[in-house]
């Protein structure tokens, strides 16, 4: 990648009011990153879900490429990599999400490639029990086969609990952040922050200097999510950020999971409020994941031959999950040309002959080798 890309990369992102997925529509539209900045007013205009202000606002917010270019400065001079939503190493999990990030910064190595990840979050004021069910989830985590990535946000409470027993049972962890890297939030996690980018990464979306507002949290709050292929809440109280990362996993198909407390404890009501309107699998142990997430059965899966009979539409969905291997259902209806409607009844009819396989976040892949 050339420092030309990423300077229109980044300025992108930096936009007022343009959001990743109307940036993204933009560069299909276009043609290219760069070509976004090129567009006259018309061709801007004529991008579905561009309107005259996220037009204007474009226009008018060129000087961002000089902003761009500082920051690139700052990312090389501080070792911090970049991941765009268009390369080949940007997380599969979090690319099926709508609203992903266009581009994320990353301080540290952390492939996430056929792996298992799984975020855990929870109060800033964690109990000694949340804390020590936390603790024992990812020691369990860790002496399982499975190596999972162990996603969450850096704050006080689970979050830092989260991070350092992965640590503390060599598991990779990531961080999160809702804010450029020209700071660390808490400054009191420096160290652990500098620990975990030897064993993980740090991450964010914001440039330095980014204004630090609520709305960050919540930003930050969807990345939790969509990295994961299931998200578990140690404890909450009844209103909580730990509650809209949950929401927005279950807005991605994503299981969510939540450990259970006594009715009278404060930063139990949110957990046990999830189990109660059925928004998440109550959690005992490590043992529950990997149940749910069918983790045994995946374990150095034997690529048998298949000999299954198909339909002809049943064979162009085969056909297409050969080519791409893991797939959301999304990108089936585009290459097939069926509807939602129509790609749903037909992979399910698969599913039942046991020529495919239905992965958390409604991603689909090949049972076998399919004689086709």
């Amino acid at each position: 990648m050339t420092d030309e890309n990423l300077k229109y990369k980044i300025a992108l992102g930096q936009i007022p009011g343009l959001g990743p997925i109307n940036a993204k529509n933009l560069i299909s539209y276009c043609g290219g990153i760069k070509e976004v900045f090129e567009a006259d007013k018309q061709k801007l205009l004529k991008t579905p879900g561009i309107g005259k202000i996220t037009t204007t606002s474009i226009l008018q917010n060129k000087h961002l490429l000089k902003d761009a270019e500082d920051e690139i400065k700052f990312i090389t001079k501080n070792g911090i990599n970049t991941r765009f939503y268009l390369d080949e190493d940007y997380p599969f999990l979090l690319k099926q999400c709508s609203d992903a990030p266009l581009m994320f910064f990353e301080k540290g190595t952390v492939s996430y490639e056929n792996r298992k990840i799984i975020s855990i979050v929870g109060t800033r004021n964690a109990t000694q029990r949340g804390k020590e069910i936390c603790d024992q989830l990812i020691k369990e985590l860790a002496d399982s086969r499975h190596n999972p990535i162990i996603i969450s946000g850096l704050a006080y409470g689970i979050d830092i609990c989260a991070h350092k027993s992965a640590l503390k049972y060599g598991l990779d962890t990531v961080s999160v952040l809702a804010h450029g890297f020209d700071r660390i939030y808490p400054a009191k996690h420096k160290n652990i922050a500098a620990e975990i980018v030897k064993q993980g990464a740090l991450i964010t979306e914001f440039t330095k200097g980014a204004k630090f507002e609520r709305q960050n949290f919540l930003q930050r709050n969807r990345i939790i999510a969509g990295l994961s292929h299931a998200t578990v809440v140690v404890e909450s109280a009844a209103k909580g950020g730990s509650l809209v990362t949950a929401d927005i996993a279950n807005s991605y198909n994503r299981e969510v999971f939540a450990v259970p407390g006594r009715l009278e404890d404060t930063y139990s009501e949110g957990t046990n409020w999830l189990i109660k309107i059925h928004k998440a699998f109550l959690l005992q142990s490590a043992k529950d994941i990997e149940y749910i997430l069918n983790w045994e059965q995946n374990i150095n899966p034997k690529q048998k031959v298949l000999f299954v009979e198909l339909s002809e539409d049943e064979r162009k969905i085969a056909q297409i999950l050969q080519k791409n291997g893991k797939t959301v259902i999304d990108n089936i209806c585009k290459e097939s040309g069926f509807n939602s409607a129509k790609a749903s009844t037909l992979l399910l009819e698969m599913e039942f002959k046991d020529a495919l396989r239905c992965l958390p976040g409604k991603v689909y892949e090949l049972a076998g080798n399919i004689q086709i």
